[in-house]
């Protein structure tokens, strides 16, 4: 499988404003350090600024300017870490970096800069894992993850890296049976799950999953739900071409 470009499955969620903790923190004196997990003044400041840029980046992106967009989150990214940094119970900062990452990351690869996409997939996996988590019934967040690691598992399948692509896709393939136990009907459901076993097969040397791939495929195509990432390794598995 080539890697593809970021699944756009959904739009990151815009930015509220920054948390309430965070808005009502008290002045700290001068020549006080703020305490253990209390973002400064300072930081708080830039967070708030990080919320404008990525915002602006969002409205570049959807307008198609995916350059503006890349600058926008890339000014965003260095106060989203920090709070994150600061605060890492703070779950509300931990989807916003991870979402802020996710946008990078479809921005980059729009304008066919893969390997920052690799690098911010990297980076957003232990958030999303973190966001998905907290948040179990969230199916978007799980699609999210799922995708990412398909897409981390296709980059090192590419590079023949099968020991290291394996997890990734098993881990895909956990969460998007997880989807489609809840909506079997969805067709997104059912690509990702599709895309983690066509991967897993290719990795696992197990012929119970190469076959749950192939005849699922085959189901999709005769139907129609299958899209145009999974269409044609599952016309290769199984040497046939959709109608």
């Amino acid at each position: 499988m080539t890697l593809a470009a970021p699944l756009a499955m959904m739009t990151p969620v815009q930015a509220q404003e920054a948390p309430a903790a965070a808005e009502a923190a008290p002045a700290a004196p001068a020549e006080a350090a703020p305490a253990a997990g209390q973002m400064t003044q300072e930081q708080i400041a830039a967070f708030n600024q990080a919320v404008t840029d990525f915002t602006a980046g969002q409205q570049a992106q959807q307008a198609g300017d995916n350059a503006a967009a890349t600058a926008k989150y890339e000014a965003a990214l260095p106060a989203i870490r920090t709070a994150v940094q600061t605060q890492p119970a703070n779950i509300d900062n931990v989807n916003f970096l991870a979402n802020a990452l996710y946008a990078d990351a479809a921005a980059q690869g729009a304008q066919g800069q893969m390997d920052k996409v690799i690098a911010l997939y990297g980076e957003s996996l232990p958030h999303w894992r973190k966001v998905v988590e907290a948040k179990p019934a969230d199916a978007a967040s799980r699609n999210i993850l799922a995708g990412i690691l398909i897409q981390l598992g296709n980059q090192k399948l590419g590079a023949k890296d099968m020991t290291g692509a394996d997890p990734y896709y098993k881990e895909a393939v956990t969460l998007a049976r997880k989807s489609v136990a809840e909506n079997a009907a969805d067709k997104t459901n059912k690509n990702i799950l599709l895309s983690a076993l066509i991967g897993a097969s290719q990795t696992a040397n197990d012929e119970a999953l190469r076959k749950e791939a192939l005849d699922m495929g085959k189901a999709m195509m005769a139907d129609g739900t299958i899209d145009a990432i999974n269409k044609p390794s599952i016309e290769a598995m199984s040497g046939q071409k959709a109608g």
